[in-house]
């Protein structure tokens, strides 16, 4: 049995209701067969679901016992809709009706307007509400930017799905453990003026189309009988991402019969944060105590290797949607265990995700069934980057290019300016490049501590930070360039990657990856604090993240790569962690040994460490005399392996310092003095000037400035002000 789609471009229908059937797995057969009373069919990812559904409309139709213009098949993008319409004229039915819910109800809405309010139309559909909401937060005396009214129209969009009103939305905030960009009650208010602009104006948004419509159902029966004579049997698919305004629509719809047949999988739901919750498919039976439970656990995608480690996912899961999840079988012949690598820094995992990517196009990949994946969109840039130096193509899904994104774009305008007009803060004289950009993009949104939660603003920080660390890592390969270097750099970068692409390598997020399948898959950035995202702190978060990995796996048909890097910039501290979802799952996780040894077969490779760097010049290393050759290196001087004899506590004081002194001066943290300055202080513990200035990062301007103060902090001192004036 296969799921394998069809060969031809134009396939010939089957020529009987029973042929329909043909080639069909028996639980797929069990889904199509059964037509009568409500239907749960749990499917796990790449079992055929969409097959299984779409003969199930077709074998109904063409058996006569469902009428073709009285099913509505639901699902969640026009995507989808347009693939099952597809498949359903390839099996000889062209008259079902597919659709998203909110195309379904906006064509009902039309149609039923005039009979139901008056007027020939239903108001004027706002398709970009932003404007609107920034109308409404100005109204309120509220002045958002544009990232932040990205994510407090996505507020309201949320509150409308969950049919919570204004009044009620600081309550289920709190309640859902939600982290709202602005005061709850800010939102509550731009929500509660945004609504009163829209009454003004006569126009309606997206989530009004559904909230009509179910208000047209609730108050005329005679229309909600009109349209249950007219759709007799109801299939949505993707079931544990509806909404509770989509399921009130769906109950509405229904009425009091069960011809209903529902797919979903609740170890895929990763849109929660939308509104989305799988309790309505785990609850169906509960609702529905006669109906049929069809389990698809055959998988036609991926390799039993694959399928394994999905299993092994979902075998360590918590939860609700948990205690409900599906053991995959896998259907394909075996294939290569799952590689995971680990990497010394984010550059070298780029730089070796790459370099696999080119041998499996020379070997006979196509690079259009290649992608890499990843948690936020700001972590494309260092692999569209690798991709570039290799030569391999590559385009970007569900999001803009790095160079091409507005906070980008304005980050570089910002540098070029300063660039070109120099240093003419005194304080920054001294400061290196990296200290320079932090300083810059100060100005637009970065800050040192990222912000809470996710949306918009997140994304931008995300975007400025990656920024700064290019500017680290460039000032690593060229110790010697300024800051116009950089931006000269910034912009070579950016021309390059503004060239057209031809078909090539996917590089999407793990959300964006939903519902997609390639020959070979790579997912990046394996690292606590990534996956799972930092602000992720609930049970329930943790568990939707895990679900996120368990998506990116089951994308893979053949090749899977799972890799982390142990510091994120070359020379830096290898404090980071692989997920802690991998472990027990990646071989000798429970064993610190395992990590560095050499992969056969499902083992742990090793990646290249950091890369080497331009020599600086003859700097030894205190501990062991070797010269130093890596940046990070000499500016600790000593070598990265090389044991530390680092004052923790010391170090922590002078951290704490300089937060005080970043504060009362007004600028970034590493203008002061960089973490690795900080580190190297704390190593050498100077006793006065002369050993102070020999530490890189110090120089002239900051022991004049801040020597006192440090020095007296190493001796165990309390520092005397920020005005200290070290000899």
């Amino acid at each position: 049995m296969t799921s394998a789609t069809h060969s031809s471009l134009f396939p010939q229908a089957p020529d009987s209701a029973d042929a329909v059937l043909d080639g069909l797995d028996p639980e797929q057969r069990e889904v199509a067969t059964a037509l009568h009373g409500p239907v749960c069919v749990l499917a796990g990812a790449g079992t055929g679901k969409t097959r299984a559904i779409t003969h199930r409309i077709a074998y109904g139709v063409r058996s006569g016992i469902l009428p073709p213009a009285g099913v509505m098949a639901v699902t969640f993008t026009n995507r989808a809709a347009a693939e099952m319409r597809g498949r359903l004229r390839e099996l000889g039915v062209s008259s079902v009706q597919a659709r998203t819910f909110h195309a379904a109800a906006l064509r009902q809405l039309q149609h039923f307007w005039p009979r139901a309010v008056g007027g020939p139309y239903p108001p004027r559909l706002v398709e970009r509400k932003v404007q609107l909401v920034a109308e409404a937060a100005a109204r309120s005396g509220l002045r958002l930017d544009r990232n932040e009214l990205r994510d407090v129209t996505g507020e309201i969009e949320w509150a409308k799905v969950t049919q919570t009103v204004p009044a009620d939305y600081p309550a289920a905030v709190a309640k859902s453990h939600r982290e709202p960009p602005r005061d709850p009650a800010e939102i509550a208010q731009i929500y509660r003026t945004y609504e009163q602009l829209k009454q003004d104006r006569v126009v309606i948004d997206f989530e009004d189309v559904l909230l009509l419509m179910v208000g047209v159902l609730q108050y005329r029966e005679d229309i909600a009988q009109e349209i249950r004579r007219q759709y007799q049997h109801f299939v949505v698919d993707e079931y544990q991402d509806v909404s509770p305004l989509q399921q009130r629509l769906l109950d509405l719809w229904l009425g009091d019969r069960d011809s209903l047949c529902v797919v979903g999988d609740a170890s895929q739901t990763i849109y929660s944060f939308t509104g989305a919750t799988p309790d309505y498919l785990l609850d169906f039976r509960t609702r529905h105590p006669n109906a049929t439970l069809v389990k698809l656990v055959r998988d036609y995608r991926s390799t039993p290797q694959v399928v394994h480690l999905a299993n092994g996912l979902l075998n360590q899961a918590k939860g609700r949607a948990a205690d409900h999840r599906l053991e995959l079988v896998s259907q394909r012949p075996a294939g290569p265990e799952p590689v995971y690598t680990e990497y010394g820094d984010e550059p070298a995992e780029a730089e070796g995700v790459a370099q696999r990517i080119r041998d499996l196009v020379r070997s006979g990949v196509p690079a259009g069934e290649i992608a890499i994946l990843y948690r936020i969109n700001a972590q494309s840039e260092i692999y569209e980057q690798a991709l570039a130096d290799v030569g391999v193509p590559y385009q970007l899904r569900g999001a803009e290019r790095f160079f091409e994104r507005p906070e980008v774009r304005e980050a570089l305008t910002a540098l070029g300016g300063a660039s070109l007009a120099g240093r003419n803060d005194a304080l920054l004289d001294d400061a290196d490049v990296p200290s320079q950009v932090r300083a810059v993009l100060g100005t637009k949104g970065w800050t040192a501590v990222p912000p809470t939660g996710s949306g918009a603003v997140r994304d931008r920080w995300e975007s400025l930070a990656a920024v700064v660390r290019l500017a680290e890592d460039f000032v690593q390969a060229r110790p010697d360039a300024g800051l116009s270097d950089l931006v000269a750099e910034l912009r070579a970068r950016e021309a390059a990657q503004h060239a057209p692409t031809v078909q090539g390598v996917t590089l999407a997020s793990l959300h964006a990856a939903k519902g997609l399948e390639w020959d070979a898959v790579f997912v990046v950035g394996l690292t606590e604090g990534m996956l799972p995202i930092t602000y992720a702190k609930t049970d329930e978060q943790i568990e939707e993240e895990r679900r996120l990995l368990y998506v990116g796996v089951t994308r893979a048909r053949q090749h899977l790569g799972l890799s982390w890097s142990l510091s994120r910039s070359p020379g830096g501290r290898a404090n980071r962690r692989p997920s802690h979802f991998l472990n027990g799952l990646r071989p000798g996780s429970g064993s610190r040994s395992a990590r560095v040894a050499g992969g056969g077969a499902g083992g742990i490779e090793r990646g290249p460490a950091a890369r080497k760097r331009t020599r600086r010049g003859p700097v030894l290393c205190r501990v062991c005399g070797k010269t130093l050759t890596e940046a990070g290196e000499m500016k600790l001087m000593r070598c990265e392996d090389c044991p530390s004899d680092m004052d923790e506590g010391l170090y922590e004081r002078l951290r704490d310092w300089r937060a005080h002194q970043a504060r009362e001066l007004g600028m970034p943290p590493y203008v002061v003095f960089t973490d690795k300055t900080l580190m190297a202080i704390a190593e050498a513990v100077p006793s006065c000037g002369p050993e102070l200035a020999v530490i890189a990062g110090v120089g002239a301007r900051k022991l004049d400035r801040f020597g006192t103060d440090v020095l007296a902090i190493c001796a165990g001192e309390e520092p005397g002000g920020a005005d200290g004036t070290g000899s």
